[in-house]
């Protein structure tokens, strides 16, 4: 810890006692990230008609997200920050996004690399993927527990989260502890439209990068 840690803890005890200290170390020292259930085996295909599967992300941190190409809402603000994440990251060989689209039937590889190309995906180890339905959505609903499904009364035809998932090198989902006034509280995603938290996962990606 900082020369100016010790200065600013002292401070506190002066001030508020020594009661305050293992909050002030944490907000101050805590890089200790959580870690929740490893990810399931997977095999999808990708933009370039490349089989892609856990292998592909063995020693890489990576971010997983559920999206579609033909999404009017959330999906573009989703892809415009991941694109800050790939420039955060580009040229570290560490680092990948899995981007899995959950309407497989129009989401073929030549479309999906249309799209990449697009929204200025230029990362290696950005691989954008489809495959059997059902396989998708055991990937989302179970493996992740978040919910993708089809909708015909919602504009675009399909639910999904607009969150970030968080893998380290040993495929672990990981995320943080958010601090909010005096409580502490685990999330276990990021949101992706929300532009602190897409900060929160770039700050949390070179903490796993160092592992």
């Amino acid at each position: 810890m900082k020369k100016n840690s010790y200065i600013a803890i002292a401070f506190v005890i002066l001030i508020f006692g020594i009661w305050a200290i293992p909050k002030i170390i944490k907000k101050m020292g805590g890089n200790e990230l959580l870690k929740f259930e490893q990810v399931p085996p997977f095999e999808f295909t990708n933009q370039d008609n490349k089989r892609v599967t856990n292998a592909d992300f063995e020693g890489k941190v990576y971010v997983v997200e559920f999206f579609f190409t033909s999404c009017p809402t959330i999906c573009p603000r989703m892809n415009e920050n991941m694109v800050k994440i790939q420039n955060e990251f580009y040229g570290n060989p560490d680092f990948g996004i899995a981007s899995v689209s959950i309407d497989p039937k129009r989401d073929s590889p030549e479309v999906l690399k249309i799209y990449a190309k697009e929204k200025g995906a230029t990362l290696k180890n950005w691989h954008f993927l489809t495959g059997e339905k059902s396989k998708v959505y055991s990937f989302s609903n179970d493996g992740f527990k978040l919910y993708a499904g089809e909708n015909k009364d919602v504009e675009g035809g399909f639910e999904h989260s607009g969150l970030f998932a968080l893998i380290d090198k040993n495929g672990f989902i990981r995320s943080r502890t958010v601090i909010n006034g005096e409580m502490e509280n685990p999330i276990k995603f990021y949101n992706g439209l929300d532009e602190k938290e897409v900060q929160w996962i770039k700050e949390d990606i070179k903490l796993l990068l160092k592992e």
